[in-house]
């Protein structure tokens, strides 16, 4: 059979972030919006910008390291693997967050993300003796993890009132 499109990799990261913003999208406003956040906290509309862009870069340079290792080889199991980590708990931080509305919970959501930092590092250093173009296109979503870690920490840290059960 033939080798997918560059497109249906560019793509595939969208998925679950888009599936994240639908299952949250009537939530997000109004618990988000009421939280103390820092002044260095992006606006909300710059998030779904970043992310088409993180995401985009995200998916090419899976698609460059799937290139150049021929495919589903032994040889990216590993490099893709952890790609595929990181990506799945990518997609699982949104309903951490938003969804339960809980700031315990969204401890953990930080905790998701430093494991996914973690992931996305060894995915950029297995990636960067593959292809150094690809490995370089997921610096951006690295600077965007760290700081969304750092951002999930002040609004945990800032909002106390909010620690335990769903608020509105």
């Amino acid at each position: 059979h033939s080798p997918p499109e560059d497109n249906s990799f560019t793509v595939l990261p969208h998925v679950g972030g888009f599936l994240g913003w639908f299952i949250n999208r009537k939530e997000t406003p109004v618990w988000y919006e009421k939280l103390k956040k820092p002044s260095w906290c992006p606006p909300r509309r710059m998030f779904p910008v970043a992310w088409t862009v993180l995401y985009t870069g995200m998916g090419y340079a899976s698609y460059l390291i799937w290139n150049d290792l021929g495919g589903c080889s032994s040889k990216a199991i590993i490099p893709l693997g952890l790609y595929g980590a990181q990506l799945a708990l990518n997609w699982a931080w949104p309903p951490f967050f938003f969804g339960a509305r809980n700031l315990k919970m969204v401890m953990y959501s930080g905790d998701l993300l430093c494991v996914s930092g973690f992931l996305a590092i060894g995915t950029v250093c297995s990636w960067y003796r593959i292809n150094k173009v690809a490995a370089l296109l997921m610096l951006p979503y690295l600077g965007w993890l760290a700081m969304a870690t750092c951002l999930t920490i002040r609004i945990w840290k800032d909002n106390p009132e909010q620690k335990t059960g769903k608020s509105e």
